[in-house]
């Protein structure tokens, strides 16, 4: 996953947690002399830092020998180096938002063929609520290749379709139902993650991990009988001889031309969650996702978003939780957004959906964004400097800002006494964290 918050090793995690420095020191080791033994005289640079990255995590996932790799993209998906494996369990692309328009273009349409293109042969795919017309190249995507090939009962990669005919489309594109159909007599499934749009998220989870669960109790028994048992049903026991969990549901191919009842693509079955799901969804964490720290008098709301869909989330969130707080007595409550953008965002439209945020307050950027409109803003060099300045000493983590090279513009010496004067300061930190 990228990118990381404080250190690069977050990238590259095994059961949840960062991989050790160690381990991080001998697989970049490892990789970074045999690419210098092996690379071509003409080309002697080593690949980018993402590029390199990328590698490296393919490395240690296979001498870890882990069992199951969930690798995010870059950036968007055709052309982004992690699509480079031919055969995944299952694809999942979640809500579209406009990003990175340099790279995969400036309208919904043309970055969802770019996301599109993650989309393998005779591999199941699974995707969330998304406009009309961006769906349907994600459909259209999903349907570009046809089966060149028939075999009943049974096909690698996807054991549990039956049999596939000549004009099925080789990557089944699923609509995940809302996280509220998954809501069975166990009751509301709480998530670790604060904000609406995570739901969304959290249904497409349960799909992905619906679909590897089947794959390894079907994957499991195919194996134990070899290429000759391909016509054989799947049995009901994993790689590890446990049973597969009851209730997960059963995905059908839709024959071609089948009416779809006013859908673009066919809507995944709800199932119900298993206990080791719930509790997953439960216990998630996110860090610089919707985070609240409390320290002292300031709290800090850390969201990283950065997209205009993300932002107008952020937003909402904001408004909830910061409603959700005790008001301090004397009322004296000051609201600080700090924001920063990175690469070609359009700064001032991200700008314009945050700033009612904090209705009272002093609006903070970090350049390179330009200042917007008329607000009362300060400019820092950096975000370590602003924080610093924000907290005025009063975070027991966080130093006191210099006495000596104060920021020179006349709002910062008011701001500045508002921040050590107020009963509570809330502070948003988005953006490119």
């Amino acid at each position: 996953s990228s990118p990381h918050l404080v250190q690069v090793r977050e990238r590259i995690r095994i059961n949840g947690q960062p991989i050790s420095k160690e381990l991080f020191s001998k697989y970049f080791w490892l990789v970074y002399n045999r690419l210098e033994e092996t690379k071509d005289p003409e080309h002697a640079s080593m690949p980018a830092y993402f590029r390199f990255l990328t590698i490296m995590a393919f490395h240690v996932f296979l001498q870890e020998k882990v069992d199951l790799a969930v690798v995010e993209v870059g950036i968007g998906g055709a052309y982004d180096c992690t699509n480079i494996i031919r055969a995944p369990v299952v694809c999942g692309i979640s809500s579209l938002g406009i990003d990175h328009t340099s790279i995969l273009g400036d309208t919904m349409e043309k970055i969802a063929w770019q996301k599109g293109g993650i989309f393998k042969p005779g591999v199941p795919a699974f995707t969330v609520a998304q406009p009309e017309r961006p769906l349907e190249v994600l459909r259209d995507r999903a349907q570009e290749r046809e089966v060149s090939w028939v075999l009943r009962g049974w096909m690698w990669g996807t054991p549990w379709w039956g049999g596939l005919s000549r004009l099925s489309p080789q990557c089944p594109l699923y609509l995940c139902p809302e996280l509220d159909a998954f809501e069975g007599d166990h009751g509301a499934l709480e998530l670790g993650l604060a904000g609406a749009h995570q739901r969304s998220n959290a249904a497409l989870a349960l799909q992905l991990a619906r679909t590897w669960l089947q794959h390894r109790g079907c994957r499991g028994k195919a194996w134990g009988q070899g290429w000759g048992g391909l016509g054989s049903r799947c049995g009901p026991q994993g790689l590890s001889g446990a049973p597969i969990p009851p209730g997960l549901g059963e995905l059908k191919e839709v024959p071609p031309g089948v009416e779809l009842a006013g859908r673009l693509v066919p809507l995944a079955p709800a199932f119900q969650p298993t206990d080791a799901m719930i509790q997953g969804l439960r216990d998630t964490e996110w860090l610089g996702r919707t985070q609240v720290l409390p320290r002292g008098p300031v709290t800090w709301y850390l969201d990283g978003a950065h997209t205009t869909s993300s932002v107008q989330a952020c937003v909402r969130w904001f408004r909830q939780a910061a409603l959700n707080q005790d008001k301090p007595h004397d009322g004296s409550e000051v609201r600080v957004l700090l924001f920063n953008a990175t690469g070609d965002r359009d700064t001032a439209a991200l700008l314009k959906l945050l700033l009612p945020t904090p209705p009272r307050g002093t609006l903070l950027l970090v350049p390179p964004a330009p200042r917007p409109l008329n607000s009362p803003s300060l400019v820092f060099p950096c975000l370590a400097q602003a924080l610093r300045w924000v907290a005025q000493g009063r975070d027991p983590r966080l130093a006191a800002p210099a006495a000596t090279g104060a920021h020179p513009h006349p709002v910062a010496s008011s701001g500045a006494v508002l921040l050590r004067e107020a009963a509570a300061v809330r502070v948003l930190v988005t953006g490119s964290l």
